[in-house]
């Protein structure tokens, strides 16, 4: 069986973090979220994989090569211009001369492939859909199945007055190799808006499927930032890279920690991380690889990228930091600071700022001060 994943996403509620990069590039521990999917579909028997792109498509192809490192054969179809979901996948027809799987690149993952696997040859279906259940299911396809999984009714992204459940699509699709002559050529056609609609009215064998696991739609910086929180809390049976030290903590390759740096799990370091003396890292912190954290440095409840640089005394809550960020010392910030992956920024302790914006994110000031003792003045 072989497989496509999606990987032309912009990410636009991701940016700033995502201005360089395409939106499965976004980093999940150390690690670009679609490394994880490469993974997953190794797991359950699947090697041959195409990778369907279009925004900035040479980082993807550059950080991945030909797919050796995964232990898989990764091909490459690019979109010259937008074509759709469905209209991406057609482009990989010449690839996809058998049962095929469809899997977005920018979702976090554990599902059990194979059990999908198996229930859509089981009904003889020409499309399955990977079900699952969220709390506010305006941003999905929603779904409606018979007790055999038949799916009688599907809306994409419906009105908060238009919900009918709260089983939505994960976009994660099992398809016979025949689904590709219901897509037509040289126009952008969606399966969320057009095709699957379509299935549903011709009542052809359309199934649906819902699998128990973690699934996570990366798309959101609020999600982002609860993507990884969920992963340090061990609600995903995924691999965390580097070595488990205990108390929550993982630690990448040639970190550098001063003796008296304190580490407050869960958190992961990325490789290469240097952290200097009185260094202090909390609860929910994410690093990333390459990173310099001067002295005296706290942080808290933040994600911080790669080539960081973050000056003696600072203290970081709440937060995100984008790759190549210069944080002068003695800098303060709480609240939901984020900042774009654009070059290099910086923010002074005089309160000059560069590049930067507040999210929707609530810092936990009061964590910081339980944690450090922040004076309550700050």
């Amino acid at each position: 069986m072989k497989a496509v994943i999606m990987a032309g996403g912009k990410g636009t509620r991701l940016r700033p973090l995502t201005a360089r990069f395409p939106k499965p590039m976004v980093q999940l521990l150390g690690r670009p979220c679609i490394e994880y999917t490469l993974q997953l579909l190794k797991e359950h028997g699947i090697t041959e994989i195409a990778i369907t792109i279009q925004y900035l498509s040479s980082v993807i192809r550059d950080y991945l090569g030909d797919g050796s490192k995964y232990g898989v054969r990764l091909h490459y179809f690019e979109e010259h211009k937008p074509m759709g979901t469905a209209g991406g996948v057609l482009n990989a027809k010449e690839f996809l001369d058998e049962r095929f799987l469809v899997i977005s690149g920018d979702a976090l993952t554990d599902f059990n492939l194979s059990e999908a696997m198996a229930f859509h040859e089981n009904k003889r279906a020409l499309a399955t859909i990977i079900l699952t259940q969220v709390e506010s299911p305006c941003d999905f396809g929603v779904v409606l199945t018979q007790s055999d999984g038949k799916i009688l009714r599907f809306l994409e992204k419906p009105k908060s007055n238009e919900i009918f459940t709260n089983t939505v699509n994960t976009g994660i699709y099992v398809f016979e190799k025949e689904i590709l002559n219901w897509i037509p050529n040289n126009v952008s056609y969606d399966f969320g808006k057009e095709l699957f609609p379509r299935l549903v009215a011709e009542n052809v064998p359309f199934y649906g499927y819902s699998l128990d696991g973690y699934w996570s739609d990366v798309g959101s910086l609020h999600q982002y930032r609860q993507t990884q929180i969920d992963m340090l809390s061990g609600k995903t049976s995924l691999r965390v890279g580097g070595e488990y030290l205990g108390n929550g903590v993982w630690m990448g390759q040639n970190v550098q920690l001063h003796t008296d740096v304190k580490l407050n799990g869960p958190a992961f370091i990325g490789d290469g991380t240097i952290i200097q003396s009185k260094g202090q890292i909390g609860p929910y912190t994410v690093i990333g690889h390459n990173t310099m954290i001067g002295k005296s440095v706290q942080i808290a409840n933040s994600i911080v990228w790669n080539k960081v640089e973050i000056g003696d005394s600072s203290v970081i809550s709440g937060s995100m930091l984008g790759d190549g960020t210069k944080i002068e010392p003695g800098v303060i910030l709480l609240g939901g600071t984020i900042c774009a992956s654009e070059g290099s920024r910086g923010i002074t302790s005089t309160g000059k700022r560069a590049g930067w914006s507040k999210s929707s994110l609530s810092a936990d000031s009061s964590q910081l001060q339980e944690f450090w003792q922040v004076p309550s003045s700050v």
